[in-house]
């Protein structure tokens, strides 16, 4: 089959989107207007959910179905190692088709490019169909277009334009932050700091000489590549990493493992990743939802005071959610239950905010939402803000950037200032 007579499409996605439903389409043969080309045809599926599901297989049953080849487990690869051997499974299954849903997500931007690489070189070989929430991250051999709004697909999109964002990338909150209702007194300017940290797993050096402090107010941006120890150090502020013991690391004027508890630490930092929302199963309002932040619980199960009642309205008109504080919190989009869980995080304005990969597997607007968040709470607040992002997210605006970089004996940090500003 010669390179021009492959058909590949690309389905742009948001959070609304069924993909399950598509997908099934797909690969169980049913009817489809578009896809009737792939009829009779066997189709493997690359995705985050195909990933999860050998992760489970091989810690659940000991089974290595991807890793047969080496003694690492697939849950301690990098995201990077991770896809690449999923890729190599899905092309050992001898499809006829390929459906990739996301495939950039969470990968660096040398792993981002050695996927893209190898994507164009199967798309000579195989039919691909790519479903993507961002539009730059559309493939360049796609060769038709389209949207997929609810179940239906819309052909012909014009995938260079949205109107709900504006010529720069951002959008915009009409609105000031809500005041906390009990400020969180913390004198010390200092609230973290590594000095001369090195992180060793298995004689391995994951972290080498970290030296990083972060003061009251300051908005960073933590970067570097899939494995470069970013959640070590982030489970190392947290209090869920047992390496930072006997460690020169200061949390809040004191050193670990100094007599301070766990749920002390947490008291002063509010942390977001996407993950959390699977947690959050119940049957809970999403006024409910975000009032449940001042009593650090899963839901709400006790009376909100008048002053939580007032604050978290006003949270919810900043991010246009107030019309919909009755629905019931798993009804919401994945943008929409993202928004409000970072929101509930930072209800009582905790000295620190962690907001580790927050747009991932979002779509633009929703992304776009995020960024002017976080924006206008370092602007607005004395709050301090990490920011992990693999991806450059368009209008971010960090003030400073701590990134890890290899070296022979792993990895080690470099800070810079971000010259657009930042608080």
């Amino acid at each position: 089959m010669s390179h021009k007579t492959i058909i590949h499409w690309a389905i742009l996605t948001n959070n609304n989107s069924d993909k399950d439903s598509l997908i099934t389409e797909l690969l169980e043969h049913q009817k489809t207007t578009f896809f009737s080309n792939y009829l009779g045809l066997k189709g493997a599926l690359f995705s985050k959910s195909e990933l999860e599901r050998f992760i489970d297989e091989e810690e659940r049953h000991g089974v290595k179905v991807i890793t047969y080849n080496t003694t690492q487990a697939l849950l301690s690869m990098s995201s990077g190692e991770q896809k690449k051997a999923l890729l190599q499974q899905v092309l050992r299954s001898n499809p006829d088709f390929l459906i990739l849903d996301n495939p950039f997500d969470n990968l660096d931007i040398q792993s981002q490019k050695e996927l893209r690489e190898r994507l164009i070189s199967i798309s000579t070989q195989l039919p691909i169909v790519q479903l993507s929430s961002r539009k730059k991250d559309i493939l360049p051999f796609i060769t038709n277009t389209g949207t997929l709004i609810g179940s239906k697909v819309i052909l012909n999109t014009n995938l260079e334009s949205n109107d709900s964002i504006s010529e720069n990338g951002m959008r915009t909150l009409k609105g000031v932050i809500p005041p906390p209702p009990i400020p969180i007194l913390y004198e010390e300017k200092e609230l973290v700091a590594f000095k001369n940290v090195s992180v060793h797993y298995d004689k391995k050096t994951i972290v080498r000489a970290i030296d990083w402090v972060i003061k009251t107010g300051e908005f960073w941006q933590l970067k570097g590549k899939n494995g470069s120890g970013k959640t070590t150090l982030l489970t190392m502020i947290t209090g869920d990493n047992p390496k930072a013991y006997g460690k020169e690391l200061f949390l809040f004027g004191k050193k670990k493992g100094s007599g301070e508890s766990v749920w002390e630490l947490k008291s002063k930092i509010g942390y977001f990743t996407p993950s959390m929302t699977d947690k959050f199963t119940g049957y809970h309002s999403v006024e409910y939802m975000l009032i449940s932040g001042f009593f650090d619980s899963i839901g709400l199960y006790a009376k909100p005071t008048e002053i939580q009642l007032r604050i978290a309205k006003q949270w919810l008109l900043l991010i246009n959610m107030w019309d919909i504080r009755n629905n019931l919190f798993h009804e919401l989009t994945l943008g929409q239950k993202r928004l409000l869980m970072v929101i509930r995080a930072m209800i009582k304005h905790p000295p620190l905010l962690i907001l580790d990969e927050p747009t991932a597997g979002l779509d633009d607007e929703s992304a776009a939402l995020f960024v002017a968040l976080a924006n206008k709470i370092a602007q607005e607040t004395i709050t301090s803000l990490v920011f992990v992002s693999h991806r450059e997210e368009i209008g971010l605006n960090p003030k400073f950037i701590y990134e890890l970089l290899p070296t022979e004996d792993g990895f080690t940090g470099k800070i810079s200032q971000n010259k657009k500003g930042g608080r």
